[in-house]
């Protein structure tokens, strides 16, 4: 339990982070943050019960830092939300297509790659979706960089979280 994870919010309530359960009890312990919802049950140390927090705040604003983010398979998966751009599916088994073919030179960038299942990845070959006969379900773009964001996986296993995020 000290493994999973808990989100971390600015003293605005802004989403800043995600630790696990074990530092963001120390950060409530010294006073560093607040608990904001309990939604796991104890922990029992020898001598004290702990709230195991879903969410915590931390009582000092702090500057959120800015990345852009990296054209990874990971982060194509994570905006187009592990889901097919051609049929829709979703499934765990995903590969990159690139909309106009590298062949025909097509750019590796945000706006020309989209997660495709094998069977429509196969189906579309180096063709264009027009020449193909396909569609696609929504036009690829760069994903928002405003520093943060969660992996498309934890925000179904953490309901709660869903008030303090922007999506």
């Amino acid at each position: 339990m000290t493994n999973s994870l808990v989100l971390v919010l600015n003293q605005g309530y802004e989403p800043l982070n995600l630790c696990r359960v074990r530092r963001a009890i120390v950060l409530v312990y010294r006073g560093k943050a607040e608990v904001v919802e309990n939604s796991r049950g104890e922990l029992h140390s020898v001598s004290q019960v702990f709230q195991i927090p879903s969410v915590i705040r931390v009582a000092h604003m702090i500057r959120p830092p800015h990345h852009r983010r990296k054209l990874t398979k990971l982060e194509v998966f994570n905006r187009d939300r592990y889901a097919c751009q051609y049929c829709g599916r979703e499934t765990k088994e995903l590969t990159l297509d690139h909309v106009i073919p590298r062949r025909r030179d097509g750019e590796h960038t945000w706006e020309n790659v989209v997660s495709a299942c094998i069977p429509c990845n196969r189906r579309k070959g180096g063709r264009t979706p027009e020449e193909a006969g396909m569609k696609l379900i929504r036009r690829p773009r760069a994903p928002r960089s405003n520093g943060f964001y969660i992996p498309y996986g934890y925000l179904h296993r953490h309901g709660e979280w869903q008030k303090y995020l922007l999506q």
